[in-house]
């Protein structure tokens, strides 16, 4: 059954109708947008057996997304995070799971990448950066490597309050990784795990975070537990364990402290997962349009656009979808490094409204096509459950984004009360 979305109505796309765009952005989002209906296709049978979209990899290696951030001089495409934003929405309208696990990879890229070169370092941090990140660029561009970015250990750490409980101890040619993280997406699919962990010392600080990918076949670094959630099935976010892993120098994706200045003066490096979540509610929106037209393939052709009801619901959707859209979209203007507070500010809000809003569309897409839409043969019940589960992710959950809104709208730096 074709549930893709239609191609060249700007209604459903990422960025609509008269929106800036270099002709290097539009060539990379039409790029995703060719990819879209294979994943589209495959993403039910990645949703049912909770399996890994493989086959997606394959088509976003052959396609060079992959070094999508990689900067041209290193042979990628040298995306920065506004384009990849943008892509990385466009392949979420076709499969949730992919974009996600998609963000786990690219963000290794980026964040070593042009968000990297924005940052302090001394002339020996920045030579040190240079030869490691060659390698790394080197192996997702020549190898096709995957990288992931477990963050999650069921503490404070991943949501930037306290060090990561997953220690890195220094020895003679490396380090060697003892800890666990938790929901580690891509697991048993990538190639290296770019793991966040807290030098081991007797005072550790969140200062202290090292940033290092682990080789997937590291002994000591072991897979386990079952994966049977609730939705983003095929992004297989199963634990990982170190136990004495070693891994070499060059394993630094960051210098060490890089890590820590990049979360304090590139917010929005964390916003990142948004775009999925945009996709997922463009592509509930022009389901619900299609199959009130009775356009959708493989169904009676029903119209079902005539009753007020349905008409009221459809611009209740697309009110909430532009309201999403317009602030993801300056979201995207605002990134950079060190933005003002109105732009922290704005980031939070728009992480929370884009999580938020892209389950009501699904809610209220579900609402509005009745019955049919509990159907499994039908994207709305999987866009549904995907699209809950955005809420929920660190570092910046829903909570903690009004948690930071309200602490950061009310005090300055260094304001406390006696």
């Amino acid at each position: 059954m074709d549930v893709t979305p239609t191609l060249g109505d700007p209604r459903y796309a990422v960025a609509g109708s008269n929106y800036p765009l270099t002709a290097k952005q539009r060539e990379l989002i039409a790029l995703a947008e060719s990819l879209g209906p294979r994943f589209a296709a495959r993403a039910d049978r990645y949703d049912r057996d909770a399996s890994f979209p493989h086959e997606n990899y394959a088509d976003l290696r052959a396609a060079g997304l992959l070094g999508l951030c990689v900067p041209e001089r290193y042979g990628g495409l040298g995306a920065d995070l506004k384009t990849y934003a943008l892509v990385s929405a466009t392949l979420g309208k076709y499969c949730g799971a992919t974009a996600l696990t998609f963000n786990m990879h690219v963000c290794s890229t980026l964040w070593t990448g042009t968000l990297a070169d924005d940052l302090d370092m001394s002339p020996e941090q920045r030579a040190e950066h240079e030869r490691h990140r060659a390698l790394h660029f080197a192996r997702v561009v020549r190898e096709g490597a995957i990288y992931a970015q477990p963050f999650s250990e069921g503490s404070a750490a991943a949501a930037g309050k306290a060090p990561f409980g997953t220690t890195a101890t220094k020895v003679a040619g490396g380090w060697l990784v003892n800890g666990k993280k938790i929901f580690a997406s891509l697991a048993g699919a990538a190639h290296y795990y770019g793991v966040l962990c807290t030098e081991d010392k007797p005072e550790r600080t969140m200062r202290d975070t090292l940033y290092l990918a682990v080789p997937a076949d590291a002994p000591g670094l072991s897979v386990v537990g079952d994966w049977d959630p609730l939705g983003m099935r095929g992004t297989v976010s199963r634990n990982l364990v170190f136990k004495d892993v070693f891994v070499p120098e060059e394993a630094q994706l960051m210098p060490r402290g890089v890590y820590f200045q990049a979360a304090s003066r590139w917010p929005h490096m964390f916003t990142t997962l948004a775009p999925t979540y945009l996709g997922i509610a463009i592509a509930a929106f022009e389901f619900t349009v299609r199959y009130l037209r009775g356009e959708v393939e493989g169904m009676p052709p029903v119209k079902r656009r005539m009753y007020p009801t349905k008409q009221i619901a459809v611009a209740e959707m697309w009110v909430k979808l532009e309201q999403t859209r317009a602030l993801f979209l300056r979201m995207l203007e605002d990134a950079r490094i060190d933005p003002p507070k109105d732009a922290r500010l704005r980031a939070y809000a728009a992480q929370f409204t884009i999580m938020e809003n892209a389950n009501e569309l699904c809610r209220l897409a579900i609402r509005t096509c009745g019955g049919q839409s509990m159907l499994r043969n039908l994207p709305l019940e999987r866009l549904y459950r995907d699209s809950r589960c955005g809420s929920l992710m660190l570092p910046w959950t829903a909570e903690l984004c009004l948690d930071r809104i309200g602490r950061e709208a009310l005090y300055e730096p260094g304001e406390a009360d006696d």
